[in-house]
């Protein structure tokens, strides 16, 4: 983890995050592409850098980086480097070259700047700093809560955080294993550890009870009383843990300690005797004796530091510690962990009686050997502090009651044995005062009532120790180191192993764990042979047993084990090595026996036993007759008194039989057997490892000796997890990573478009041609080997140098070019000047040119009439632009109307778009509400989930309870087995016949091994015989083949050797018989091999046969476990059943609730034609009031018509209560059908309990299998020697099986689990289903509602109409009855008469009326009221929807800005395609190139081919020519030797003519032979001299197609460059392009993001506006519902009214056209009430706006208030960003100010190497001068000047001096300006950066000014709305005082009129 370059790090951070800018440096980067740096071997530093010069072979030439000396070295101790990038690393795993230099180097690094805690893979390594630092405070405590652990840098908080936080989640015990060699800061990490546990679970936060926060603080106070106790100083440290412990730290379900228990482990007891010269004994000691007070003193029997034997060295200071502040924080620990002052004392008492001890003095007797006291001070001072008697004791140590036979004697002991007594006393004393403070911590720790869930373990122990001399404890130690080292290497082949499996890669599985098994069983095993402490436990119990029988017996059974060896040159007999993991350790077994058996004397034991003291009696109690029996065996001429008592009462305890029934238990059978529990406690845990490592011996700070760390990684075992990380793949990368970083070597590989990161990767892959066993592509990541990532960072680096030096050489010619071009243009200038000066030197003398310059401006008079008539031109021309321009004007207005109408129509559209964009808002805004109604279910079922976690881990619980009720049950068994080997061994020692069988068995073994020699012999033979077998078999294969030949050859040269042939082929003949007869002997020794084997392997099937039949048993098993789990299988599909009709029902209910709703919308329909019918029956009674006459057939059907009306309310009554039947009864079913579904649910959770209970019941079966197969087990163990190895077989086959079966139950669990999830998820799923159909049906039915509202207004409107055009008819017919009135005058007399009652009638009815228009106000005012609500709801919903509609536009308006940006983007993609297509073509025409260029090499191929062989014809031709010569000069020889012959016949034989004829003739032919031989001489050196021009031809044409081709090639590979360079610099401005459109598309996404919260804000809002609609929606339906009773209530009055009416006309006409008119009157009363009403309600929601307005104006003013504020922080934010800005500024002066003084000081530098390298030529020119000289003077006077010749050789050697001090000098110069171009580049590079973060600052402060602008312009906004909502409610005022002034009004009409009624 790693800061930002260029934050600011704390104090404390410092050591903790890293500083990349030293990682990220481009010139570490550079120099290491530059120089192939590698490591070597180093003694000093284990390993320096070095660059390799050259190879040769096997070795390599390296020059050093420190002083640059060449090194030759081997290849193979060459390890390779990584690159910068990965200098300090955090996580080693993650080095691309995995060596021990690497790690070191890393180490190292990181040590050096502070930082001590690193990863490497699993490990967390941390080196001591021997320092404090700050990184343990309560900040970096929060710092570390709750994160992951990339998330902060290493630290043992993170490794703690994790495990906890894993413990947690996946309820799961950890462990945390911290090892090291003593000083390393194991304690002190073990401490932070759990000071971070107390503080992150404390169970007292929050919490008012005391007592819980006592636990943490006892858990830290716990420590200091162990290292008081069990700590000492060491030469190595200070502090030095003296016992290895495991601190279980309990914790329950919600995470809280509960509890902690803390194991101890080898306890260094003899420390308390004897110690090193500068080392302390345990600390209490010294704390004792410097702190205790004199009442303390004198209590305790205390003295100086001086008078304690026991302590050796005196007083040895600890540094920064005193021993009394010591002794007090003890004391004070020990009370918070509830010692009492009596406890105290006694302990303290103990400590003072081991001193004690020491004190007392033996001495020899003269006589004898006895031993005598003569002193007894210091014994009576020991007797007084632990309460025995004085001369009781002395008597055990002297003289001790031992038993001989029958009798009990009093044995003198010898002064060795008495010092051995009081020591072993001393330590036993000591190490039981130990275990009882433990127990008693313990016992405080554990006292909580809480349950714990799970517990986090810490391991502190020593690490692989190998020292000089290495004893039975560092055994001890390594041995837990081993099995240590198993675990983790196990745990890391799982992670690997799952890493692989998730990632689906092939990968040859090797489970690690099993490198250690033959290492761990030389020193565990039982038998077969037995290991290292079963041998030692052996020995124990044979009494003439000594050191060196045991290791000879070890030899004996281990002499040809892998892991053992005995030296070769022995110091001592009791030596041998072992072969650890970590390298060979030599042990030296003396006093083996004594420290495995730790005797004790039983004499004084007993006297301890029964002491006054209560507290030393306790400690004493529990001594067993293990001792005793154990020394019964071991001395069993002397038996001790007391023997067969404690035997007896050990067989009558109850208490002994837990244990061994007395069984011997020796210190390395415990210790085994608390070592295993510690295994399988570790191995049930999720284990973190921790390494320490010390990194000097000095204890100095920033110190580090790489030897010493190198030691201590192998012994820890990081480099065997390396080891183990090379086998893999270790190097990780994310395919977007990988492509990101590694693209530009493949860069035409991966085709344009999108492509998927996986099949990029593998095309990449494809063209960097990699090996494929150097990778592996999985699902997320590609992994690599070690190596391969560097290998790739060095090409890329190559590639980018190649680029960038393109780039800065087109950089610089451009620049070079401009420059030149400038300089031309000076040039010309300048030119240009002195030519003008020149010319104006010439004529500024001359009086013409004087002339000319005063006359010239008189010129310009004439012209002025000239002038004027321009003028007027240019006038009229601007009067004709001007109507030009009017004309243009004009055409642009119609235009701009145009355009007007046009923007008018587009808004139009817009807005209609908006409208139909606010429904689908609407439609979102439903879907989010049942998003969140959805995710609320989904929280509740994760809920369930977690109980059912929590069960589970219940379960998990129990499990364990059991598991570790059966691991007591095997206790017992081995107890009971032990007791048996004891019983066997008895009776081994008491039957003297068993030892003649012994010595049988040994001649037997003998005799056996003797056979297993020859056997071997026997094999060894075979295998000769064998090889020679298979040698004749090749010899008469190659015989076979040489007869084959020779016949063939025979065949062939049977006409020219016959003979010799014939004998030749008769000896190979002899000799194939001999062979022959040879192979049938081999045939014969192979047929009996043959048939040996064949024995050997029917007796390997006889036991394979045993082994499949104990196969077929586990098969049986196997079989049995199947038919378990086939049973769950059944109960899982009754379940599942069970859910399916649980679904179904559900299903029936959502169809009964949908019946339900149709059945309400039925109902609601039928209420509507109820009231359709009303009105209509309304309207039919006003027009009867209407149309009444006093006939008496209007009065029969009047009565027809209301008896019509009273059966329709029937009716419509009848049909409301059927109706109401109806849903009643629908109403019973659902209930009926609820009350189902919740019994079948009941009994759906009935049978989920008898599943638990079956599961339970398996797993008891299973748990009782399990007991069975182990004592199986145990029973075969009894079985013959022969089966054991077999049965080991068969052990880990149970093993295996038993895991198989494990995984299979989790398996099974887990696919329960998906089970029941997935069951879970789809019944969600159908809730929501459900609820969603609600949700429908409500929208709809509020929709349905709404159009009834909309519909019941339009047919008001349409009744009203109606009942107008009723009227008009109603008036047309009382037109017709008038003049039936006339015709029917007669009934009229009649009505007369009754008018006097009538009257009476009337007055009654107007004092009813008069009551009824009561009422009616009295509803109308709660009309009024109602509708008041109802208008607010309405105003409200307004209101809302306004806003959204805002929301909306600007949702618009960012869509608009996001699909600009995506047009752009898709502009840049377009033309990143057209670039590589060109890029295409760009490769085409490479392509042509190459197939040109290869033709072109084909055919200078082909050339060569042809010249080649016209040189060979040449040569032919010479050498023909040649050997024609030399025949020519053999012909001439003969020529001239027959001359002379015939010379001499001539002169010695003139009468012979015939002769000299014949010799003349054969002269004159041998004449013509030579001629013709001269002829063809000639014409083949003509020949040859054609052929030698043919070739001469043919090398001028190779040459002049070579420079063509050549010519061809450069010019080619230029244009290619050129083109290459040009596609190169476009792609480099489409990265910068595509690079701001990245930032600028984050930018947006990050607008998007807060506009995108803003609006989850605003939905929020209107989700809350929407909850409050539905509840005015309800409130309007429960007014609605009142309004309808008072409708009914208003309509009986009403029809009372018109009976009244209707009596009132039959009396009279008068009394008509008065009610007529009073009607007329009620119904303007009704309207003006109405109004009056309707104006009330308007004022009092005219009202209620103001309030809401006011309230709106506040919330206003508050949210400018806010707006305000932060526009005032926002422009302080930018203040500080430009002050920030103007510091970045005044740093980049200061840098460049900097850099140019470097540049100066480079300057002179370089001047100062010039210097010196002209003064270095000098002096080299006067070296060779003078040498000149010397030669000369040499030559000259040898013999003479000796003198002067030997001071110039010292003049000489002194200028070479002063040359190499030159040299020396200018290296220095060349390296100090090598560091300032570093520098010089380093300045230049924070410069960049500076300038970078100064751009940024620009950009987030134009941001935060975009900012400002928006949130002014939101602000404007707000204001403009408040003052069109204070324009709206003036306006509303206004009218409410309108309409208060006309209901006035109509009030005064109302009462007028009724005042006139009256």
């Amino acid at each position: 983890m790693s800061k930002k370059p260029g934050t600011n790090l704390s104090e404390d951070e410092k050591f903790l995050f890293l500083d990349k800018n030293f990682a990220s440096s481009q010139v570490a980067q550079a120099d290491w592409s530059a120089k192939k740096l590698v490591w070597i071997p180093s003694e000093k530093h284990g390993f320096e850098a070095a660059s390799v010069k050259e190879e040769h072979g096997d070795e390599v030439l390296v020059e050093l980086a420190e002083n640059g000396k060449k090194v030759t070295i081997n290849k193979d101790d060459i390890q390779k480097m990584n690159p910068p990038k990965f200098s300090k690393v955090e996580d080693m795993a993650e080095l691309t070259c995995l060596n021990e230099a690497s790690v070191l180097h890393n180490l190292r690094e990181r040590y050096f700047s502070g930082l001590i805690y690193t990863y490497s893979g699993l490990f967390c390594v941390v080196v001591n700093p021997y320092k404090m630092l700050p990184i343990y405070s309560e900040k970096i405590i929060e710092m570390y809560k709750g994160k992951k652990r990339h998330e902060v840098p290493p630290h043992i908080y993170s490794i703690t955080d994790n495990a906890y936080r894993n413990m947690m989640q996946d309820r799961e015990d950890q462990s945390i294993l911290c090892t090291g060699e003593s000083g390393a800061g194991k304690t002190e990490n073990t401490k932070k550890v759990i000071q971070y546990l107390a503080v992150v679970a404390s169970s007292h936060k929050g919490k008012k009870d005391t007592s819980a926060g006592e636990l943490e603080k006892q858990l830290l106070q716990a420590n200091p009383i162990l290292e008081a106790f069990g700590n000492a100083k060491t030469v190595k440290n200070d502090n030095s843990s003296r016992f290895g412990k495991f601190i279980r730290i309990n914790f329950d379900v919600t995470g809280y300690i509960v509890g902690a228990n803390i194991e101890t482990y080898l306890l260094e007891k003899s420390r308390c005797i004897r110690q090193a010269k500068i080392e302390r004994a345990f600390h209490i000691f010294y704390y004792m004796l410097a702190g205790a007070g004199d009442q303390l003193r004198e209590e305790l029997l205390l003295e100086g530091f001086g008078n304690y034997r026991f302590l050796l060295a005196g007083h040895v200071p600890v540094p920064g510690q005193q021993d009394n502040e010591m002794f007090d924080e003890t004391l004070e620990a020990m009370t918070i962990m509830g010692f009492n002052q009596e406890e105290q004392t006694a302990m303290l008492k103990i400590v003072s009686s081991v001193l004690q001890l020491g004190n007392i003095i033996f001495k020899k007797e003269r006589n004898n050997d006895q031993a005598s006291m003569p002193d007894n001070t210091a014994a009576q001072k020991v007797c007084h502090l632990l309460g025995i008697n004085v001369t009781d004791f002395t008597r055990a140590i002297l003289t001790p009651r031992i038993k001989v036979g029958r009798d009990v004697v009093q044995k003198a002991q010898t002064k060795e044995q008495a010092d051995f007594a009081v020591e072993a006393l001393a330590k036993a004393m000591y190490e039981r005062l130990f275990r009882w403070i433990l127990a008693r911590v313990n016992k405080a720790l554990d006292k909580t009532k809480r349950q714990g869930a799970s517990f986090l373990g810490i391991l502190d122990i020593a690490g692989f120790e190998i020292f000089e001399v290495n004893s039975f404890e560092q055994l001890c130690i390594n041995y837990t180191n081993e099995k240590l080292q198993q675990l983790f290497n196990h745990t890391m082949f799982i992670l690997e192993q799952e890493e692989y499996q998730r990632e689906g890669i092939e990968w040859n599985f090797i489970d690690f764990g099993l490198d250690l098994q033959p290492c761990i069983e030389l020193i565990e095993r039982p038998n077969n042979p037995p290991g290292i402490l079963a041998l030692l436990d052996e020995e124990c119990w044979f009494p003439k047993a000594t050191d060196t029988s045991f290791v000879d017996k070890l030899v004996s059974e281990q002499g040809a084990h892998p892991k053992f060896q005995k030296p070769k040159q022995l110091k001592d007999k009791t030596e041998f090595s072992v072969h650890h993991y970590a390298g060979r350790v030599d042990y030296n077994a003396s006093e083996w026996l004594t420290k495995n058996m730790d005797p004790l004397n039983d004499n004084v034991t007993a006297l301890l036993n029964s002491s006054s003291s209560q507290y030393v009696a306790d400690l004493w109690k529990d001594v067993l007759c293990s001792w005793l029996t154990a020394l019964s065996h071991w001395l069993p001429v002397d038996r001790i008194v007391g023997l067969d008592q404690m035997a007896k009462m050990s067989d009558s305890a109850p208490s002994a039989s837990k244990t061994k029934k007395g069984m011997f238990r020796t210190v390395g059978q415990l210790y085994k057997e608390s070592l295993t529990k510690l295994m399988t406690t570790l191995r049930n845990t999720n284990p973190n490892f921790v390494r320490c490592i010390i990194p000097n011996h000095e204890k100095r700070a920033g110190k580090l000796d790489a030897n010493l760390v190198l030691e201590q990684l192998r012994c820890n075992g990081v480099l065997e997890g390396i080891r183990i990380c090379r086998q893999g793949f270790p190097n990780r990368i994310v395919f977007q990573e990988f492509r990101q970083r590694y693209e530009i070597l493949a860069a035409g590989a991966i085709p344009k478009g999108f492509m998927d990161g996986k099949q990029a990767c593998c095309l990449m892959i494809k063209h960097l041609e990699l090996d494929p066993n150097l990778y592996r592509i999985g699902q997320s990541k590609i992994f690599f080997r070690t190596g391969v990532l560097a290998h790739l960072e060095e090409e890329r680096d190559l590639k980018i140098t190649v680029v960038i030096i393109a780039f800065q050489s087109q950089a610089r010619g451009h620049l070079a070019r401009k420059a030149f071009a400038k300089r031309q243009q000076q040039l010309m200038a300048m030119k240009v000047i002195q030519r003008n000066c020149a010319a104006y030197l010439k004529l500024r003398n001359w009086q013409w040119w004087r002339l000319f310059t005063k006359v010239k401006p008189l010129l310009q008079v004439t012209r002025q009439e000239e002038e004027m008539h321009l003028k007027e031109e240019e006038l009229q021309k601007i009067k004709d632009a001007a109507v030009k321009a009017e004309t243009e004007l004009k055409e642009i207005a119609l235009k701009h109307t145009q355009l007007m109408e046009e923007k008018n129509q587009l808004q139009e559209q817009l807005q209609a778009e908006t409208e139909l964009f606010a429904e689908a808002e609407e439609m979102r805004v439903r879907l989010a509400a049942k998003k969140q109604e959805l995710e609320e279910i989904l929280h509740e079922m994760e809920a369930r989930l977690e109980e059912e976690e929590d069960r589970n881990q219940n379960m998990q619980a129990e499990k364990k309870k059991m598991q570790q009720q059966m691991q007591e049950l095997e206790e017992q068994l081995e107890d009971e087995e032990d007791a048996r080997q004891k019983l066997q061994l008895e009776k081994v020692t008491a039957e003297g016949k068993i030892k003649k069988l012994e010595d049988d068995i040994l001649v037997m073994e003998d005799h056996n091994n003797k056979l297993l020699k020859e056997r071997k012999l026997m094999e060894e033979r075979i295998s000769d015989f064998s090889t020679n077998l298979a040698e004749e078999e090749e010899k008469s294969k190659n015989l076979t083949k040489l007869k084959n030949k020779h016949e063939s050859m025979i065949s062939e040269l049977e006409d020219w050797q016959e003979n010799h042939l014939f004998m030749s082929s008769l000896v190979l003949i002899v000799r194939l018989k001999k062979e022959e007869k040879s192979r049938q002997e081999l045939d014969k020794a192979k047929r009996k091999l043959e048939a040996e084997s064949n024995d050997l392997q029917e007796h390997i099937a006889d036991l394979q046969a045993q082994i499949a039949e104990l196969k077929a048993q586990l098969a049986k098993k196997e079989e049995e476990l199947q038919a378990a789990l086939a049973r769950m299988e059944d109960e899982m599909a009754q379940k599942n059943n069970a859910l399916k009709k649980i679904r179904e029902l559900e299903a029936h209910i959502s169809d009964l609730q949908e019946d339900l709703d149709s059945e309400r919308s039925a109902r609601n329909k039928a209420e509507k034609t109820k009231r359709d019918l009303g009105e209509e029956l309304e309207a039919l009674k006003s027009e009867l009031e209407d149309t009444l006459d006093t006939t008496a057939t209007q009065q029969e059907l009047r009565a027809k018509r209301e008896q019509e009306v009273n059966l329709l309310k029937r009716a419509l009554e009848d049909e409301g209560r059927n109706h109401e039947a109806q849903v009643q009864e629908m109403r019973q079913k659902h209930t009926q059908v609820l009350e189902e579904l919740t019994e079948q649910l009941e009994q759906s959770k009935r049978v989920k309990a008898n599943l638990e209970k079956a599961k339970q019941t398996l797993e008891k079966e299973a748990s009782e299998l399990s007991v069975e197969v182990r004592s199986l087990t145990q029973a075969k163990q009894d079985v013959e020697h022969k089966r054991k190895k077999v049965e080991a077989q068969l052990t880990d086959l149970q093993a295996r099986f038993n895991e198989g079966e494990k995984q299979k139950a989790e398996q099974g669990e887990r696919i329960s689990k998906m089970t029941v999830e997935l069951d879970s998820v789809t019944n969600l799923l159908n809730e929501a289903e459900g609820k969603n159909i609600k949700l429908s049906k409500d929208l709809s039915s509020l929709g349905s509602q709404l159009q009834d509202t909309q519909e019941l207004l339009a047919e008001e409107t349409r009744q009203k109409l109606n009942v107008s055009t009723r009227l008009r008819q109603v008036e047309d017919d009382r037109n017709s009855l008038q003049e039936q009135l006339d015709e029917e005058t007669e009934s009229k007399r009649n009505l007369e008469r009754n008018i006097s009652t009538l009257n009476v009638q009337l007055s009654e009815s107007k004092k009813k009326l008069d009551e009824f228009l009561g009422n009616v106000e009295q509803l109308e005012e709660h009309k009024k009221r109602l509708h008041r609500d109802l208008e607010a709801a309405n105003t409200q919903f307004e209101e809302k929807a306004s806003a959204y509609d805002k929301l909306e536009k600007t949702k618009n308006r960012l869509q608009q800005e996001l699909e600009d940006l995506l047009m752009d983007l898709d502009n840049q993609r377009q033309l990143v395609s057209n670039l590589e297509k060109k890029q295409k073509k760009f490769d085409q025409m490479l392509a042509e190139e190459k197939s040109i260029s290869s033709k072109y090499a084909d055919e200078r191929d082909r050339a060569e081919a042809e010249a080649r062989e016209k040189e060979t014809k040449a040569l032919s031709l010479a050498r023909a020519l040649e050997e024609m010569q030399d025949a020519r000069e053999e012909m001439e020889r003969m020529n001239k030797a027959l001359r002379a012959e015939m010379e001499d016949l001539v002169s010695s034989k003139d009468d012979v003519g015939k002769n000299v004829h014949d010799l003349e003739k054969s002269k004159r032919g041998l004449e013509a032979q030579v001629e013709e031989m001269k002829t063809q001489l000639e014409e083949l050196e003509d020949e040859l001299q054609a052929a030698e021009d043919a070739k001469l031809r043919l090398e001028v044409n190779m040459q002049a197609l070579k420079t063509q081709f050549e010519r061809d090639l450069q010019g080619h590979d230029e244009q290619g460059e050129e083109k290459k360079r040009q596609l190169v610099k476009q792609v480099r401005e489409l990265e910068t392009e595509l690079e701001d459109e990245r930032k600028q598309r984050a930018t947006v996404s990050a607008a998007k993001k807060k506009l995108e919260g803003d609006m989850k804000d605003l939905e929020g809002q209107i989700e809350t506006a929407n909850k409050g609609r539905d509840e005015a929606i309800k409130q309007l339906r429960k007014l609605q519902a009142q309004m309808k009773d008072f409708q009914r209530e208003l309509d009986d009055a009403r029809s009372a009214r018109e009976e009244v009416l209707v009596t009132a006309k039959e009396s009279e006409k008068k009394a008509k056209t008065l009610e007529a008119e009073l009607m007329q009157l009620q119904e303007d009363l009704a309207a003006a009430e109405r109004g009056r009403k309707q104006a009330e309600s308007e004022k009092d929601e005219l009202a209620e706006e103001l309030a809401s307005n006011a309230s709106g104006k506040s919330a206003l003013s508050d949210e400018k208030r806010r707006l305000e504020a932060k526009i005032s922080q926002l422009e302080e934010e930018l203040e500080e960003e430009q002050s920030s800005l103007e510091m970045v500024n005044d740093r980049l002066r200061k840098t460049v100010q900097q850099v140019d003084q470097l540049n100066n000081e480079l300057q002179a530098e370089r001047s100062m190497s010039q210097k010196n390298e002209s003064a270095r030529q000098q002096m080299e020119r006067q070296n060779k001068e003078l040498k000149a000289k010397l030669q000369e003077m040499e030559v000259a006077v040898k013999s003479k000047f000796k003198a002067t010749i030997a001071a110039l050789e010292s003049k000489v050697q002194q200028l070479e001096e002063q040359l190499e001090q030159e040299n020396r000098e200018k290296q220095a110069s060349v390296k100090g300006l090598k560091q300032k171009d570093k520098k010089l580049k380093d300045l230049i590079m924070q410069v960049e950066e500076e300038r970078k973060q100064a751009e940024q600052y620009k950009e987030q402060a134009e941001k935060g000014n975009t900012r400002v602008k928006q949130l002014k312009r939101q602000l404007e906004e707000a204001e403009e709305e408040s003052q069109r909502i204070t324009a709206a409610r003036r306006k509303l005022q206004r009218e409410l005082d309108e309409a208060t002034e006309s209901n006035e009004a109509m009030n005064r009409e109302v009462n007028s009129l009724k005042s006139k009624l009256r």
